[in-house]
């Protein structure tokens, strides 16, 4: 029996980039359920009615947002044009500095062949 991907929910910008290719690497913060992921995982990213399905190839955790800008392509993160102050920026816009004391997870992304297929 398949397994059931991972449904996971994201802004339409960076899932757009996730469908494209651009976007490699998803970043999190190490709530207990996000460091329940693991290489060869699903995940179902979605954003509305859009969704893209994505294999886990790998899961890198820093202790900071810097730490993993320091050692993480930023441009596979989704910069799109962002130095890295802006991406660090947007990083914390989402998540407040409590959150990123839980540890940052840098999870490392491959598309499926079906994400255009789950695009409505």
């Amino acid at each position: 029996m398949p397994e059931q991907p991972r449904v996971i929910q994201i802004r339409r910008p960076y899932l757009d980039l996730i469908a494209t290719g651009t976007k490699t690497i998803e970043v999190r913060v190490g709530y207990p359920s996000m460091r329940r992921i693991q290489p060869g995982q699903t995940l179902l990213f979605e954003s509305g009615d859009a969704r893209c399905r994505t294999r886990v190839l790998k899961v890198e955790e820093y202790p900071t947002f810097e730490a993993m800008l320091d050692t993480e392509d930023n441009e596979a993160i989704g910069s799109e044009g962002m130095n890295r102050t802006e991406l660090l920026a947007a990083c914390r816009e989402i998540y407040p500095p409590q959150k990123e004391a839980l540890g940052v997870l840098a999870i490392h992304l491959r598309l499926t062949p079906t994400c255009e297929d789950e695009q409505k």
